[in-house]
């Protein structure tokens, strides 16, 4: 008997459901993002938080926030419950069922999921480790045709952390608008960039469109602070569908993001500390091992590592059941050779960690 509620195919995501269920271990390199940030040190007046509050279409402090932040306008401002629910209202906003949709390959999971659930015919580029898991504009003009209507990219890369230059993302916005497309940039690692941090390619032209989060780089994940940034019409297209989700966000939540926002350099330098601390440790590991590979990035919280021999998710199995040691299967990201493991949450674990990962492989 078929089930009344119809099939699961292309409505759920096997990566978030493994990370809700079985990424934890006592030594967890599955982790995304930075170390949780403590309210404590938030600096915010709790007697100030009020439960309920006036917002219709966005909360005009956070949209000010983030606007200044960007260095956009407020009417180009869309805000979203974290990256995840930003990607899916800037596509679902953007494509019809059939449109034509160019992904990186490899991707992140959920952002496949969300375009296959739309009903787009997904079409791939491919990033190549032997190029450093960059962009290469050829692929994707090799790949891009007169169909499509979004490209989609993150960058920082998720799961390897690769920069794509400002050089090179106008390439993209130029095939972009030869196609009638746009390109949805998710840059929610960007600021993991210390450096010469890159500007948001929203301000290259009216063809991006960009989300991104608090969630990654500043370890306020549970506000579920994420955005949009799209051209007004665009926007405001994208705050009405969000009228299919929810009536308003959550008003302590928005109030809270708006601190985080006044203390934000606070809240990035605390986690580049441990992460510079865990990516020294990192480098100096895999210079001592030959059975993992990896690109070395300079930035962002992820590094995605190759097993040189074997069965990355048999190891992986192993590696949790008897060392009790987390990683992310590369199979997530198409790419079942690999996995990925996440920086900056806490050293002393990390290292741990790591010493684990080089006992399982010996």
């Amino acid at each position: 008997m078929k089930a009344a509620y119809g099939s699961l195919r292309h409505k759920h995501s096997e990566y978030m459901h493994w990370a809700k269920t079985q990424s934890r271990a006592r030594f967890n390199l599955a982790t995304s993002g930075v170390a949780p940030f403590p309210l404590r040190e938030l600096q915010v007046n709790l007697g100030e938080l009020e439960i309920n509050g006036d917002n219709s279409y966005g909360y005009p402090p956070l949209q000010q926030a983030i606007a200044a932040h960007c260095g956009v306008d407020p009417e180009c401002v869309v805000e979203a419950a974290g990256t995840s629910m930003a990607n899916h209202l800037a596509m679902a906003a953007i494509i019809e069922p059939g449109d034509e949709v160019l992904i990186e390959y490899p991707a992140y999971g959920p952002i496949l999921d969300v375009a296959r659930y739309l009903e787009a015919n997904v079409k791939r580029f491919r990033r190549t480790e032997e190029n450093g898991w960059a962009i290469d504009p050829a692929e994707v003009r090799r790949c891009i045709t007169p169909k499509t209507r979004l490209i989609v990219i993150t960058n920082l890369h998720n799961p390897t952390s690769a920069l794509t230059p400002e050089t090179v993302l106008p390439e993209i916005g130029d095939m972009a608008r030869s196609s009638g497309a746009l390109v949805l940039v998710d840059e929610v690692y960007l600021d993991a960039v210390y450096e010469n941090t890159p500007r948001t390619s929203f301000h290259l032209g009216p063809e991006f469109v960009v989300t991104s989060s608090l969630t990654k780089v500043y370890g306020v994940s549970g506000l579920r602070c994420g955005w949009i940034l799209a051209q007004p019409d665009l926007a405001w297209k994208m705050r009405r569908l969000n009228d299919l989700y929810s009536a308003t966000a959550v008003y302590p939540g928005e109030l809270l993001s708006v601190a985080a926002f006044q203390h934000l350099d606070l809240l990035r330098q605390r986690a580049r500390r441990i992460l510079e601390a865990d990516r020294k440790i990192l480098r100096d590991f895999l210079a001592q091992q030959s059975a993992i590979s990896a690109v070395w990035t300079e930035w962002g919280t992820t590094s995605f590592l190759r097993l040189v021999r074997g069965d990355a998710d048999a190891f992986l199995e192993r590696l949790r059941c008897e060392f009790e040691t987390s990683a992310v299967p590369g199979r997530f990201f198409e790419m079942p050779g690999h996995f990925r493991i996440g920086m900056g949450v806490n050293t002393e674990m990390f290292t741990e960690g790591l010493k684990r990962i080089g006992h399982a492989l010996s």
